[in-house]
């Protein structure tokens, strides 16, 4: 059995006027700091970073230092482009192989987490990490008007990494791409097989880069893990 993980880092970063994977957090490139997760994370095998063209020779210096980087690889369009062709470079050792999926600019994920949802997925086939909603969550109408206060209870904030046996998201990534059907995670490819999807408990520190304002957050946070 062996463990693939896929980590889509291809985005353009619109909403940072940055391409976020190559941020600095304390001196080092945010998306360094993620593989370096990986590497350090002995239920893991092989590393695939999915990055956009223009950008493949810049990561591959980058992370020229780990060797469990075995391609890095063109993106597409979407990051479910970028992810279908990470799916589609790995080479299969049999049906027990897993693949993790976890986003480059999601840095502080740690390896106990990774061995959890590699531990799970063993398992049940496809499982994904998130945490409770802290907040109350309404459903809006178009003019903005509250139509529905959801029960917190049941109300969860999906993180990565998502992991899957490879059989199952090869599987849900082919109808998808067939049908031309698109989602906002890996996971939701899965749940339209009929494949149970198991949550385990994430962390409310694996936040996403997405805004400046994460950056100090994130560097605080390692500064507090004494990283």
């Amino acid at each position: 059995m062996k463990v693939t993980a896929i980590i889509p880092a291809a985005g353009s970063g619109k909403r940072i006027n940055a391409k976020k994977q190559f941020l600095e957090l304390l001196g080092k490139p945010i998306i360094a700091i993620t593989v370096s997760v990986f590497e350090e994370c002995q239920n893991i095998d092989d590393i695939i970073v999915v990055v956009g063209k223009d950008d493949i020779d810049l990561t591959g210096k980058i992370l020229k230092a780990f060797k469990k980087v075995k391609h890095i690889i063109e993106g597409g369009d979407e990051r479910q482009d970028s992810v279908y062709n990470g799916i589609s470079a790995i080479k299969p050792e049999s049906d027990d192989d897993i693949v993790v999926i976890h986003d480059g600019v999601r840095p502080l994920v740690t390896k106990e987490l990774l061995a959890k949802a590699v531990t799970e997925v063993k398992v049940s086939k496809a499982a994904v990490v998130g945490v409770p909603a802290k907040d109350t969550i309404k459903t809006i109408s178009n003019e903005n008007i509250i139509l529905e206060t959801l029960d917190r209870k049941s109300i969860w904030q999906i993180q990565t990494p998502q992991a899957f046996k490879y059989t199952v998201i090869k599987e849900a990534y082919e109808r998808a791409k067939k049908v031309g059907y698109s989602a906002t995670d890996d996971s939701k490819l899965v749940e339209r097989l009929g494949i149970p999807v198991k949550m385990i408990m994430g962390s409310y520190q694996n936040i996403k880069i997405t805004t400046e304002e994460d950056l100090p957050i994130a560097e605080a946070i390692i500064k507090g893990r004494g990283q």
